[in-house]
């Protein structure tokens, strides 16, 4: 069935010399595409990860914030560093550290449309600076030169609905030696408002040889196809609604495979790998940060269980990991009410 109504999809993709699993990515999001949940995507089936986005300031990266983003110690490859800054210099000398420490590619934030980041002139607000751009994607590709690293790059569709430049951005970048392009279908004025568009995306891939990646708004293997469909892309980024549904990319991946639909998981398979994830997790923040910041991917697994408002507040007051854990396996066995007081 594959072969005769999916052909494209099962075609390998390659950045660089490594070849993808297959065509449904992790899309890098702060706060959420940490080593433990890119290992869980792509145990589920994800074909491609791209780390948090890792400042391109030297004076941060002692800190634990971004050790933590740069730590791919025994993912599977490829793996890939996002560095994000608006000093072409500072960029190549981040990108140089990552690649001297296993980075297998190197990816260019210029998507992220969070305040703090365009504030810096960096992210989403560079597409308001061609040239700029153009010194930072020469900077970048210039210091990995030797290496085998590709370099990628991650954009929006413009600054604003007046201001769709992605076209014109991406022609320079793959003319620069960018062997990727991911474009999230909003401008950086939209941030995740509205609706995604997709006319960009597919005018970018009608005017390049390398990969498009589309972004934005995936939510099912339905939508994947149809997005895949409407703009030729050669692969989907999935973002927040992989948010606690990790399961979605073999979802999509077997779809686009065969065109056939794996039903949702049982609650005993979620409940499965929560705690997997938990455990990795803890692991890899330790007791304090750990619990803290796992409370967010509890309440995105749970979404929509029956009792869940009444339990998340029982667990946004717990402290231990074995606290959580406990509540979690009660949860799941349907004692749904908290014996923790």
């Amino acid at each position: 069935m594959a072969d005769r109504f999916f052909p494209v999809y099962t075609k390998a993709l390659q950045i660089g010399q490594h070849h993808l699993a297959n065509r449904v990515f992790v899309a890098p999001m702060a706060g959420v595409t940490d080593r433990p949940y890119r290992q869980l995507c792509k145990k589920l089936g994800a074909g491609y990860a791209v780390s948090e986005m890792a400042a391109s300031n030297a004076l941060l990266w002692a800190s634990d914030k971004t050790t933590r983003r740069i730590n791919h110690d025994g993912e599977a490859s490829p793996k890939a560093v996002q560095i994000a800054g608006a000093d072409p210099t500072m960029m190549a000398q981040a990108a140089r550290f990552n690649v001297e420490r296993g980075a297998q590619i190197i990816d260019i934030n210029m998507g992220c449309p969070a305040k703090k980041v365009c504030k810096l002139a960096a992210g989403s607000a560079l597409m308001q600076a061609p040239a700029l751009i153009r010194e930072i994607l020469e900077s970048v590709i210039e210091s990995v030169r030797g290496t085998q690293v590709p370099v990628t790059l991650k954009m929006r569709t413009g600054w604003n609905t007046e201001n769709r430049n992605a076209p014109e951005i991406a022609r320079m970048a793959q003319d620069l030696g960018i062997s990727m392009i991911t474009i999230h279908g909003r401008t950086r004025a939209d941030k995740y408002q509205g609706d995604a568009e997709y006319d960009t995306i597919a005018l970018v891939k009608q005017q390049l040889d390398i990969p498009v990646v589309a972004n934005g708004d995936i939510d099912s293997p339905e939508k994947a196809k149809a997005v895949i469909d409407y703009t030729k892309a050669d692969a989907v980024m999935i973002g927040r609604a992989a948010q606690g549904r990790p399961w979605i990319f073999r979802q999509i991946a077997h779809y686009l495979e065969t065109g056939e639909l794996i039903p949702d998981p049982s609650e005993s398979e979620i409940a499965g790998w929560l705690r997997d994830h938990l455990m990795d997790h803890y692991q890899f923040y330790g007791e304090l940060t750990g619990v803290r910041t796992a409370r967010k991917h509890i309440g995105w697994y749970l979404k929509g269980l029956p009792g869940v408002k009444v339990f998340r507040d029982f667990l946004n007051q717990l402290e231990s990991t074995d606290e959580q854990l406990r509540a979690i396996d009660d949860f799941f066995s349907g004692q749904h009410v908290p014996r923790f007081h």
